[in-house]
């Protein structure tokens, strides 16, 4: 499997191995991450091109399009490679305005779910995660009643394995009182280190952490750190954002996303930039 060349090599979770680096499928929509690609063929593309470098990780959404995404990977990757897994998010939808509203009462959940099913042409979804919080931080809040509706799902045998978005560690204990929990994704980067916590605990457990916006939410202050970090790199911001979040934690997954084949290779090639201590302990000051 080619996927062991990529930067980070693979993460065992539960029965599944996942690249470190994989990736995220929102771009492939269109313009806010709504309705269909400016360019059909080239979405196609970089799906096929991800699966010649060796990723094995795919994150997507029904609501990304609507169903646009999820329709392309079902048109650019079927029959899928044995070995792919495919991660996708419920609670949420799109409204006529390309807002997102939550979707998230049982009722909802399950024909989300069904959605994704039909959509990606799957019998079965490998990973679901269950979106919790905005896109900025958790709301707090029990989400008993939702994660039991996807539990019976996975009973029913149409999810393989359960995961979390942007939640807070109490919400991950009330899920794990549920069911199993392979995954939690929520906003992490350089800057914005407010899951450090959470991290550790997550790796204690075997779960995997999975951040987004690797560059969000910088101040110009923070910013100008990480440029002047990485021009001494002779990297990229993002080169140095995407190898600081690998050595971060042996549990973290990367999903960078990107519509183009080029930006495709450099995140990957990015990801293997190694950072020395020194640098590593400039960039953490950067969110300290």
């Amino acid at each position: 499997m080619a996927s062991h060349n990529l930067p980070g090599g693979t993460l065992h979770v539960a029965d599944l191995e996942f690249t470190r680096v994989g990736y995220g499928a929102m771009q492939l929509a269109g313009p806010g991450v709504f309705g269909p690609p400016e360019d059909h063929d080239a979405a196609i593309g970089v799906l096929r091109a991800a699966i010649d470098l060796g990723i094995r990780h795919i994150d997507t959404a029904d609501y990304y399009g609507p169903y646009i995404t999820n329709e392309l990977i079902r048109e650019a990757l079927t029959p899928y490679p044995d070995d792919l897994l495919i991660v996708t998010k419920v609670g949420a939808r799109r409204d006529e305005h390309g807002g997102w509203p939550q979707a998230r009462t049982p009722a909802e959940l399950r024909a989300q779910v069904h959605d994704n099913l039909r959509h990606l042409g799957l019998d079965v979804l490998d990973v679901v995660n269950l979106r919790v919080g905005g896109v900025e931080a958790p709301e707090p809040g029990s989400i008993a009643d939702q994660f039991d509706a996807l539990a019976d799902l996975r009973q029913q045998g149409l999810i393989r394995h359960l995961g979390l978005s942007t939640v807070t560690a109490d919400q991950l204990a009330e899920a794990q009182s549920i069911a199993p929990v392979i995954c939690v994704q929520n906003l992490y980067n350089i800057a914005r280190r407010s899951d450090d916590a959470l991290i550790d605990l997550t790796a204690s457990q075997g779960t995997a952490y999975v951040p987004y916006f690797p560059l969000g939410g910088f101040t110009p202050v923070q910013s100008d750190a990480l440029h002047a970090i990485a021009d001494q790199l002779g990297a990229t911001p993002m080169a140095v954002s995407l190898a600081w979040l690998l050595q971060r934690s042996p549990n973290i997954l990367l999903i960078p996303g990107t519509s183009s084949v080029d930006h495709l290779r450099k995140n990957i090639a990015s990801a293997a930039l190694h950072l020395p201590a020194s640098a590593v302990a400039e960039l953490n000051a950067i969110g300290g």
